[in-house]
């Protein structure tokens, strides 16, 4: 099956005093549908920017982003974020709720705004959130909501519009042990569920383990298969 996702040969630097930083320099990486993927390595390495080229909010330096067989960097503004909205969903560390509305109202707002009317949209997202175990919480605010509940909604909310490709930037980073086990299995199952490809940025490595591969970004490249240590 072909890639849902790929990066030739992206080059990646940044306007430093006199000079420039290089974070990347040819990276190459691929993402099948029903895949996912644990990209790790130490903070400050270049995961996020990473993450924020594949989905195309940040253009490259240089080299080329295909998304389902079609080059995309060189498209227009409109037309990449007519792509963000169709085809990616993002969740990150912080769950970036808005407060003044529900769990239900989290999840219904992107499907509207994307065109779906306000019953289909509530549909989806109560078959999302109820998936995630948050059924009786459909009507919770974010601050009637725990930190692992707030997250789920998060990624209810990602996937919403049934993106093909799911980019999670440390998405149980801010979250206990505990809670960050129950939301990566409910994050995982879903993501089985729907048949998304998916890339998730972890510092846990016991995380990244129970995903199909890993990626480690070193020195401006991935490498494939790096023995990873044991969290804990």
């Amino acid at each position: 099956m072909a890639d849902i996702l790929r990066l030739d040969n992206i080059t990646r630097r940044f306007k430093e005093g006199e000079g420039q930083l290089e974070v990347f320099s040819g990276l190459n990486m691929t993402l099948a549908p029903g895949e996912i993927v644990a990209l790790v390595g130490p903070s400050g390495v270049g995961k996020s920017s990473l993450l924020h080229i594949a989905g195309l909010l940040e253009a490259p330096t240089s080299g080329e982003i295909h998304i389902n067989g079609r080059a995309v960097s060189g498209l227009p503004e409109h037309e990449r974020t007519r792509i963000r909205r169709d085809m990616i969903g993002f969740v990150y560390q912080a769950h970036h709720l808005l407060p003044e509305f529900d769990a239900l109202e989290n999840v219904i707002l992107p499907q509207m705004i994307a065109g779906k009317s306000r019953a289909d949209a509530a549909v989806e997202a109560t078959r999302l959130l109820g998936s995630l175990g948050l059924a009786q919480r459909l009507s919770h605010r974010p601050a009637q909501l725990s930190g692992g509940e707030q997250q789920r909604v998060a990624i209810a909310r990602a996937l919403a519009n049934k993106p093909r490709i799911l980019l999670a930037d440390e998405p149980t980073g801010n979250l206990d042990p505990k809670t960050s086990g129950g939301v990566f299995d409910a994050l995982i199952a879903l993501v089985r569920a729907e048949g998304l490809a998916a890339l998730i940025a972890t510092h846990n490595f016991d995380l990244a383990a129970r995903m199909d591969r890993a990626l480690l970004l070193h020195q401006g490249k991935l490498i494939a298969g790096a023995d990873l240590p044991k969290a804990g």
